[in-house]
């Protein structure tokens, strides 16, 4: 008999976080806690307010029925949460961490015996030209080869300016940039942005425009003269119909995979056949998840292999997140075997 219940966590940002739909200064978070037989399994829901599909009133009713309908099993619990893939991913994260002999050890792999990482991109927040800057000249001290710069906040001439600074110092075979609009563009600006921007040898750009303007999309990936990513645009897009649907209309060139943002792994992995179908690329990020998400994210994506920087290194951001094994060292996650996991705050040991 499975016993279940969940916790809430609130993670404290180290300073604010800047986005194009405003500044960060915590997060809350979600833990499913199960117990069978003296094992116990953890899986963390993250929702992004504003952001997620599932942050709705009922959230917390939802996350007690799961742990009430627990006997239902994994699969059941999954497709019962639909409407709730942040839900989806804690529940495929409980149920792994249950079944293992280590609850933090869900996909083992030479990725978890510290002999090999991931390559991830460094991520660089809005704020003031000053603030960013010193985040630039940060990620690059630290031997990312790879950053992405959130922009649409601040003026635009200026963060021309800052693609400009760092491609002054730094040709693209040094440095790769990604940039993350966030969906800040106006529609009838967007292509106008795209060519200015495409003088930066940009690697591509996240969600130029917000998202359910589909047929808008579909012209700028037709006629953008660098690569697109949808990531929003993913968003509540539940059923195999509907994604494929959308893919075959936008045509992106890339797709980013959020597993709290699209239904855990089983979700993205229907994305991730669907783009391969459609020859479209595609990377994982996390979505501010505690070391304890990300843990299984970092996990899961490397059995995946995809060789691209992925988005996995937010584990920093946190004043209390949990003390975990991953470590990020130049310019990739590690996974360091000899450090010990810290869950004391949620009294789960």
């Amino acid at each position: 008999m499975i016993k279940a219940s969940y916790q809430k966590y609130v993670l404290n940002f180290k300073r604010p976080s800047g986005t194009s739909r405003g500044v960060l200064t915590e997060k809350e978070t979600w833990f499913i806690l199960l117990e069978k037989d003296g094992k116990k399994g953890i899986g963390e829901c993250g929702i992004l307010r504003t952001l997620s599909i599932d942050d709705r009133p009922d959230y917390e009713d939802k996350l007690k029925w799961v742990c009430q309908n627990i006997h239902l099993g994994k699969e059941k619990l999954w497709e019962a949460m639909m409407e709730f893939p942040s839900i989806q991913f804690g529940i495929e994260q409980a149920f792994l961490s249950l079944e293992a002999e280590n609850p933090f050890l869900l996909f083992p792999s030479e990725f978890t015996k510290s002999e090999q990482s991931i390559f991830i991109n460094g991520l660089v927040w809005m704020g003031d030209e000053d603030y960013m800057k010193q985040q630039i000249d940060e990620k690059l001290a630290n031997g990312f080869k790879c950053i992405k710069l959130k922009i649409g906040a601040i003026d635009f001439q200026k963060e021309l300016d800052l693609l400009r600074f760092i491609r002054t110092n730094f040709d693209a075979e040094t440095i790769e940039i990604r940039v993350d609009a966030n969906g800040a563009f106006d529609l009838t600006e967007a292509l106008d942005k795209l060519n200015q921007l495409s003088g930066f040898e940009l690697h591509s750009i996240e969600q130029p425009i917000t998202k359910n303007n589909t047929d808008r999309m579909a012209e700028l990936c037709k006629q953008t003269p660098f690569p697109i990513a949808l990531d929003e645009e993913l968003i509540g897009v539940f059923s195999l119909e509907e994604k494929e649907a959308l893919l075959k209309k936008i045509k992106p060139q890339y797709i980013i995979l959020k597993p709290s943002l699209v239904g855990g792994f089983r979700g993205a992995e229907e994305w991730i056949a669907l783009a391969e179908k459609y020859k479209i690329g595609w990377w994982i990020t996390s979505a501010l998840e505690s070391n304890i998400g990300l843990n299984a994210i970092a996990q899961w994506t490397f059995t995946l292999q995809n060789p691209m920087p992925q988005g996995l290194g937010t584990g920093a951001l946190y004043t209390n997140n949990f003390d975990c094994p991953l470590e990020v060292k130049s310019g990739q996650l590690w996974y360091e075997e000899r450090k010990k996991w810290d869950t004391s705050q949620l009294n789960f040991k």
